[in-house]
């Protein structure tokens, strides 16, 4: 079966010690990998991941158009990469970047509003949700952190009430840490989810039972690399026991129909 990680983070060689430091701090968490795309593939290669959704987060505007230019420049080297463009509420000139984005091949656009330090609904972001509507690009969103409430789930519902033709993939299930409240505002909404850094705290049983309630046509398998142990991950998904549908889904199909590949 053709398995495809819609949520990997990368990060140049030269800065990706201090970055995995600097996400590991965040979330007090032991990383798994070293953010560099070598190690990436070389984890993934081992396993049967043939495609990967990579990206890096902007946590300042000044670093939007270098990230975006790196990511760009990692697709163009390695074939297995499909990559989102960061994006900052406090970016200047949003709409000529997203068009520049899209000229090197990015698919679509990621954010973090608690480490980017801006409420997921701000209007600066606007522009930004109508762009991606009009242009049926998707967004890769995390949602949801007991600590903040820049992306707690009752935010992406108002999003997406202003913005009902937007393709939005909500992370964690819509609500790390706060899955219970991510399904009482995003259950019926048109949205997908991924399952990345989940499992561990959500428990197998509960993770299955999300699966169903929201329905594997909404679901997508993701690591958070360098979060996670990719083949910990693929085993939890196995202990999962789905119907090959729903693995046929999660695993790859919703990425294809996202990415329209």
């Amino acid at each position: 079966m053709e398995i495809f990680d819609f949520h990997t983070h990368i990060y140049p060689a030269k800065i990706s010690q201090k970055a995995v430091k600097s996400v590991s701090d965040f979330y007090t968490l032991e990383m798994d990998g070293d953010g560099t795309s070598e190690n990436l593939l070389s984890q993934g290669s081992r396993y049967g991941v043939s495609g990967y959704l990579v990206n890096s987060v902007a946590v300042d505007a000044s670093h939007v158009e270098t990230i975006n230019n790196y990511i760009a420049s990692e697709c163009v080297k390695h074939k297995e990469f499909y990559g989102f463009g960061t994006m900052h509420a406090a970016y200047a000139n949003k709409i000529d970047e997203l068009e520049r984005m899209v000229s090197m091949g990015l698919r679509g656009v990621k954010i973090h509003p608690d480490t980017q330090r801006y409420n997921m609904d701000d209007r600066r972001m606007d522009e930004v949700y109508d762009y991606l509507s009009q242009t049926g690009l998707p967004i890769l969103i995390h949602c949801g952190d007991y600590r903040y409430t820049c992306s707690h789930p009752k935010r992406l519902a108002t999003v997406l009430d202003k913005f009902p033709k937007l393709t939005v993939i909500g992370a964690h299930f819509g609500g790390w840490s706060l899955w219970d409240l991510a399904l009482e505002y995003l259950k019926d909404r048109n949205c997908y989810m991924d399952t990345s850094s989940s499992f561990s705290m959500l428990g197998l049983v509960r993770s299955k039972e999300l699966i169903r309630i929201y329905g594997a046509e909404r679901i997508l398998f993701g690591t958070d690399f360098p979060m996670w142990n990719l083949k910990e991950e693929l085993d939890n998904m196995e202990k999962l026991q789905l119907t090959n549908e729903e693995y046929e889904l999660i695993f790859h199909k919703n990425a294809e129909k996202i990415l329209k590949i």
